[in-house]
């Protein structure tokens, strides 16, 4: 690998050094957790929603490393993707999204992302305003989660004028929903539709407080402001939400690596959570004139730092380096909590890539 100078490129390449290590693990399936003590990965076939991250990982090590053998791996497990651009799902914003757009002169990434930017404007109701949260992962197709909002305003932008519109109503509903003040001062981060009264009703789980959701929605709505470029993306009332996300959610001045449930004192912490919300911040900071750019770039930084001197492990170990740890999957379940999580590492890795002008924020 290359060698990247300063504190951002050296965990850079630890963690890309784990997602070789983690490739030879797994093979052609896609990791989801790995247990802290000995960095096995809990694996799935098709990926589920968070088969994406692994994609995009494996795209940031190709990029790094600029091998042929690590371009044929990430073009492969994009492939094994191809499934979801048909799935009932609101996350196949984050599965596709993110597992397409680091893709490097990839002619079939590049073909499945526009053949995911076109179902998922197909699935666009305009009734509702947004594309629901579907069926394909279980439950009641007619839902609204915070979730679903992240990389599915971006895949739904890139499919044309039409795109951008409903790509921009999505956004709006679930801001109009999750900012409603039903959550008491958090945003509610879960939604279902209630067909008898022609409306919309909380979902009671996932619950307000849910930190990891509330990042989902500070990533989408910087997406949307970097993505605005017409009165249908109503900059004002998104510069709003941000504002209102960064003061309520605590993401300037909470804790730099949050509980995953805000109102559960014993709740574990969340390292996805903050690396999700470290590149949201980063996003925000490059977004000209506002008054906030220079207290989240410097929040974003706080925030990688802690996670790379606090909770990414380190070689000499009795346990693989390049792990971020202490990641919550699922806290009230009990779920892979204070565990690696693939999509933690994939916003570390990214936040790392951009401070060190390996990725540009304003295109991923």
């Amino acid at each position: 690998m290359t060698a990247v100078k300063g504190w951002a490129g050296e965990a850079l390449e630890l963690l890309l050094r784990r997602v070789e290590e983690s490739a030879g693990q797994v093979g052609s399936r896609f990791p989801l957790y790995a247990e802290p003590a000995g960095g096995r990965w809990t694996t799935t076939g098709r990926g589920s929603w968070a088969g994406g991250f692994w994609a995009g990982l494996l795209w940031l090590r190709a990029r790094h490393t600029k091998r042929a053998e690590d371009l044929a791996a990430a073009s492969a497990a994009t492939a094994r993707l191809a499934a979801w651009a048909e799935a009932d799902t609101a996350t196949r914003g984050l599965i596709l999204w993110y597992g397409t757009v680091l893709a490097v002169e990839d002619d079939a990434a590049a073909a499945l992302r526009e053949r995911a930017a076109r179902t998922a404007l197909a699935a666009w109701d305009p009734v509702l305003g947004l594309v629901p949260w579907g069926a394909a992962l279980g439950g009641p197709r007619l839902r609204a989660r915070a979730d679903g909002v992240p990389g599915l305003v971006s895949l739904l932008a890139h499919a044309g004028p039409e795109g951008r519109t409903a790509a921009a109503a999505h956004l709006h509903r679930h801001l109009d929903l999750c900012l409603s003040g039903e959550g008491g001062g958090r945003p509610r981060p879960a939604w279902r539709r209630d067909e008898t009264r022609g409306g919309w009703a909380a979902d009671p789980d996932p619950a307000p407080g849910w930190t990891r959701g509330e990042a989902w929605l500070l990533l989408a709505v910087a997406d949307g402001l970097l993505l605005a470029d017409s009165p249908s993306w109503r900059t004002d009332r998104l510069a709003g939400a941000a504002e209102h996300l960064l003061e309520q959610a605590d993401f300037l001045d909470g804790p730099l690596v949050p509980p995953a449930e805000a109102h559960e004192p014993a709740a574990p912490p969340d390292t996805s959570a903050a690396a999700v919300a470290a590149v949201a911040l980063l996003k925000l900071a490059r977004l000209p004139g506002v008054a906030w750019a220079t207290p989240c770039a410097e929040r974003a930084e706080a925030v990688l730092r802690q996670l790379v001197d606090v909770h990414l492990s380190r070689p000499g170990g009795s346990r693989p380096a390049g792990m971020l740890l202490d990641g919550c999957y699922e806290a009230k379940g009990g779920t892979a909590v204070r565990h690696e999580l693939v999509w933690g590492d994939f916003f570390l890795a990214l936040g790392l890539a951009a401070s060190v002008g390996r990725a540009d924020l304003t295109r991923v």
